[in-house]
């Protein structure tokens, strides 16, 4: 019986098989399983859905002979009828379901994860005897490891943080940051086969998708993945930091990366990107503030969430620290955009509907936000975050949502609830003009959603917040307002209805 080595359809670039320790041996033969169940289990947004299966059908064309790849209903099943007994490594799956499976077949040795910058047992040894984990902690610490931006001891440009230049609202009267167009691949026959197998199996499995399945945004091979790293670095790094947390209408894409599923589908190598970025930077190609705002986002983030995910552990999805059970409406859960009123969100969830794709303020601070505020049960809203973005994986989406966005955890990984008024979103984007609401508005029929949803929360967790010393002006702005039940009463009213 010959060595096997499985790969999962987030572990699709060379370094997953590259031969260095810990590592397949070269020419050991690939299994690769497309399982349906997996599309029977989560109502997907088709995009995402359209997305995995053409880049691992891609990576599949790429291998060539040396592949074996499976379509079955099961993983269980696929493995029976392909492998048997014969030996079989993995590299250590990125979900705890994923894992567990793994580890419960006798045949299977699972070998470190590749597709991140630190090893767990660096991150544990990090954390160990810490009070609380914080991101900024975290991300100086990782950057003198990685030896990333750094010049000697100090950080490159001197400063750690540029985020106090890297938070411009947006240009006054613009409709688009002006920015160069982002990568876009082109579909092939790879992409025809997997719609028409989307198409039929909600014709005849009545397997179900949400959302849109337009022609392909992202990229679904290393080709396509290093073309896209290429035009982003070259001409859209440069004006990346000013405006990373603004917000435009007509330009939903502004000068993001667009990168997110490359890198989650592991086509790209996480090492690579940033090293890239610190390249343009001391080339001379890109400002300090904009390279080091992007080094944040992949070896600051998305390396602190990869290890969160692990650290807290399985009962860490199911912390709901503020005691939100609100089930999210079936506008939200069907990406009804066109029912909601709010310029602002109904614009948001048009995006998600039509790309399976919007930046990080539109997640956190307009879907996140108006969840929180609502008090929709986090649980929920991690699910349709993992079921609706094409970069949403298990561990991506539970410290970010439970963690993060929804407050659940009760401040194990940020010092506050993120959530605002209109007058945030006003100040950060275009977004509230042509709006049939005020930003400035908490009663009346122009209140805006997110100023009465605003205060309703504050009202709901006041002594939650005013014991914490971040939210405490924000308890306190609660007892100066004059109006408090009617604001109350105002979203009390729009809460019967989408916004």
């Amino acid at each position: 019986m010959s060595d096997w080595h499985w790969l999962f359809g987030d572990q699709l670039g060379p370094h997953f098989l590259t031969p260095r320790a810990h590592g397949p041996a070269p020419n050991t033969p690939v299994l690769m399983i497309e399982s349906r169940s997996v599309f029977r289990r989560r109502r997907y947004h088709r995009a995402k859905a359209h997305l995995l299966l053409s880049a691992m059908r891609h990576r599949a064309a790429e291998l060539g002979d040396r592949v074996r790849y499976v379509r079955a209903e099961t993983y269980t099943a696929a493995l029976r009828d392909t492998v048997g007994d014969a030996p079989l490594t993995v590299h250590h799956p990125t979900s705890r379901a994923a894992h567990a499976f793994v580890t419960a077949v006798p045949t299977v040795r699972v070998l470190p994860a590749r597709g991140f910058l630190l090893p767990g047992e660096a991150f544990r040894s990090w954390a160990a005897g810490r009070e609380k984990l914080r991101h900024e902690d975290f991300y100086r610490w990782a950057r003198r490891e990685l030896d990333l931006l750094m010049d000697g001891g100090e950080p490159a440009g001197g400063r750690w943080n540029h985020d106090k230049a890297n938070r411009e609202p947006p240009p006054k009267d613009a409709r688009t940051l002006g920015a160069p167009a982002p990568y876009r691949p082109h579909e092939d026959d790879i992409d025809e086969e997997v719609r028409a197998d989307l198409d039929r199996w909600e014709r005849e499995e009545g397997i179900v998708f949400v959302g849109r399945d337009g022609p392909r945004l992202f990229p679904a091979s290393r080709r396509e993945a290093l073309a896209a790293l290429h035009r982003f670095i070259e001409h859209r790094l440069p004006g990346f930091g000013p405006h990373e947390d603004s917000v435009l209408a007509h330009d939903p894409v502004m000068s993001h990366s667009l990168l997110s599923s490359s890198l989650n589908l592991g086509l790209l190598d996480p090492a690579e990107v940033v090293s890239a970025a610190e390249q343009a930077w001391r080339d001379g190609r890109a400002p300090v503030r904009s390279a080091e705002g992007f080094v944040r986002q992949i070896a600051g983030w998305r390396e602190f969430v990869w290890h969160l995910y692990w650290y807290f552990g399985e009962d860490y999805r199911h912390r709901n620290a503020l005691g939100h059970h609100t089930p999210p409406p079936d506008w939200f859960l069907e990406l009804d955009a066109d029912a909601v009123t709010a310029r602002c969100l109904s614009t948001a969830l048009r995006q998600v509907r039509d790309t399976g794709w919007t930046h990080h303020i539109p997640r956190l601070m307009l879907l996140g936000s108006h969840a929180l505020q609502q008090g929709w049960d986090p649980r929920a809203v991690t699910d349709w975050f993992h079921r609706c973005f094409v970069d949403g994986y298990d561990w991506v989406m539970l410290p970010n949502v439970i963690g993060m966005s929804q407050y659940a955890d009760g401040g194990l990984m940020t010092t506050k609830p993120y959530t605002s008024a209109g007058a945030y979103i006003h100040r950060m984007s275009d977004l509230c003009g042509g709006c049939a609401y005020r930003p400035s508005d908490r009663t009346g029929d122009r209140a805006c959603p997110y100023t009465t949803g605003y205060w309703s929360f504050v009202h709901r967790h006041r002594a939650r917040l005013a014991a914490n010393p971040r939210t405490a002006r924000a308890a306190q702005g609660l007892e100066r307002l004059d109006d408090v039940q009617d604001v109350l009463r105002t979203h009390h009213r729009q809460t019967r209805t989408p916004p």
